[in-house]
């Protein structure tokens, strides 16, 4: 989900819907995989233009370094799933060295403009990507870095409404206009800059816009020595709150890096996390070497524990191993840096697991209280609510989530599918579950038990039978004994929707 979403493309007998990772041919799917379908959509919203490799190459692979064999050959895949064009043409024509070009006539479909969402009663903000400004793509991960401290340091401020990471890197490398993005967020001000770094020098700009008005409430430059750029992420946040609310503030102090390469990796290793549970094995190599040259780092510590937890979540579930090497890392980060919210949740989270509730919940509290606008507290939070048994709780979390993330991780829709039919909302729950393309796997039970209770039997069936290919030791009774129930009847009507849509 991006901000394409709602948009689609039609061409000849097919529909692209870049939003949800789809491509149909007279109404049919075509097995496209996402790397095919994020080519197509950047060259179909430029139809007509030329397409460097180079940039086609981002859109595929954003932020990795890969062959440029790999463009070649997942073109050629493209051309022969979509055939001739009408004319016997072609759909993707080579320019020779440059790129490719889309040559078919496209119609745009469905409205592209998300409602604008209403803004907070507070002072909202997101921080755009900054744009990395050197010829070293290498430095990309610098400025991605720059851009995600900056919204953990302004989230921490009780007094503002921030926007989340993924709904702010939504915005990478695209050209809108500001106050269009604005409204999709939902906010008024918007942080934006750019940084350079050349060997142990950095130069950053920044810009603090009020989209409402159309001024600049704020900007700066900085040209200083690389070792002082957290100084320069304390400076800059200190003039935003200043700017919005009026007040000098100093946040509680964060656990910050020692080690710059140790901070590039982790950077790497989230994006590679978002990116596809393949990449899982990548990170987990990454995140381990930025521990071992920064024992020190929390934030390392927080998404190994994290990579463990997806290990599982991918794999047909946790083993006792993996869940105590996930638990000992959490409490770890935590015990570095008691103030980062992110720790904490991820704690919270896994002492659920445990069946630690008491705990869990006061890890909870407490990530909430250091940072009020950490979306994925709330949608973590909704999880375990729900499976306790308070599931209108658990809905507000979600909702709440959504909105300072709208443009999340596919795993809150899962959230939200539970959450919804946990309440017996089941056509909501469908349409949530269908809406979400890239977590299918683990989200098609909770689809198939909300079809088995609307009475749709057979689409219930052919939903397990699907989760089943994916996860083919999966038994309700083992489902039920792991997963973090405090309540007998919100349980009971989990299994009677898998009974009924004939999961094991």
């Amino acid at each position: 989900m991006h901000p394409m979403q709602g948009l689609r493309f039609a061409f000849g007998p097919f529909v692209l819907d870049p939003g949800a990772g789809t491509l149909l041919r007279n109404n049919d799917r075509v097995a496209v995989g996402h790397r095919g379908v994020k080519l197509l959509a950047a060259l179909v919203g430029r139809s007509g233009e030329i397409l460097g490799k180079a940039e086609l190459m981002d859109a595929a692979w954003p932020g990795r370094a890969v062959e440029e064999g790999n463009l070649t050959v997942q073109i050629a895949q493209l051309r022969k799933l979509l055939g001739p064009a009408a004319g016997g043409g072609e759909w993707i024509s080579t320019v020779p060295r440059v790129g490719y070009r889309f040559m078919g006539a496209i119609e745009q479909l469905g409205g592209a403009r998300r409602k604008p969402l209403p803004l907070p009663d507070k002072p909202s903000i997101s921080v755009l990507p900054f744009v990395n400004v050197s010829n070293d793509p290498e430095q990309e991960s610098f400025a991605d870095g720059l851009t995600e401290d900056l919204i953990t340091d302004l989230s921490r401020m009780p007094g503002l409404f921030v926007i989340a990471r993924n709904s702010a890197f939504a915005y990478k490398g695209k050209a809108m206009d500001v106050r269009d993005i604005a409204e999709e967020l939902g906010v008024r001000y918007l942080l934006e800059g750019s940084a350079r770094r050349v060997e142990a020098r950095v130069r950053i700009n920044a810009q603090l816009v009020d989209t409402v008005s159309g001024e600049h409430l704020w900007a700066e430059r900085f040209d200083r020595s690389l070792e002082d750029i957290f100084a320069v992420q304390d400076e800059v946040t200190a003039k935003i709150v200043e700017a919005l609310l009026g007040r000098l503030f100093a946040p509680p102090p964060r656990n910050r890096p020692k080690n710059l390469e140790a901070y590039d990796l982790c950077v790497r290793a989230r994006k590679l996390m978002d990116d596809a549970p393949q990449t899982a094995q990548e990170a987990h190599l990454m995140l381990t070497r930025a521990v071992s040259l920064d024992p020190d780092y929390a934030e390392a510590y927080r998404w190994l524990a994290i990579n463990h937890w997806m290990g599982w979540v991918h794999s047909g579930g946790p083993t006792e191993h993996t869940r105590s090497v996930a638990l000992d890392l959490a409490r770890k980060a935590v015990v570095i840096d008691p103030n980062d919210a992110g720790c904490r949740w991820v704690l919270a989270y896994l002492l659920a697991y445990e069946r630690s509730f008491a705990e869990a919940d006061a890890e909870f509290a407490k990530a909430i209280e250091l940072d009020p606008n950490e979306a994925d507290t709330f949608a973590a939070l909704s999880d375990i609510t729900v499976l306790a048994g308070r599931v209108g709780e658990g809905l507000e979390h979600i909702a709440k989530a959504f909105r300072l993330n709208p443009f999340p991780a596919s795993w809150y829709y899962l959230t939200l599918g539970q959450a919804q039919y946990a309440a017996g909302q089941y056509e909501a729950a469908v349409e949530t579950l269908r809406s979400d393309e890239t977590y299918r796997t683990s989200s098609r039970r909770f689809l198939a038990a909300s079809l088995a209770q609307l009475g749709r039997l057979d689409e219930a069936r052919a939903e397990a039978e699907l989760f089943l290919v994916g996860n083919p030791h999966f038994t309700t009774h083992h489902w039920a004994a792991t997963e973090p129930f405090r309540d007998a009847a919100t349980l009971a009507h989990f299994v009677d929707g898998y009974r009924k849509a004939s999961l094991p």
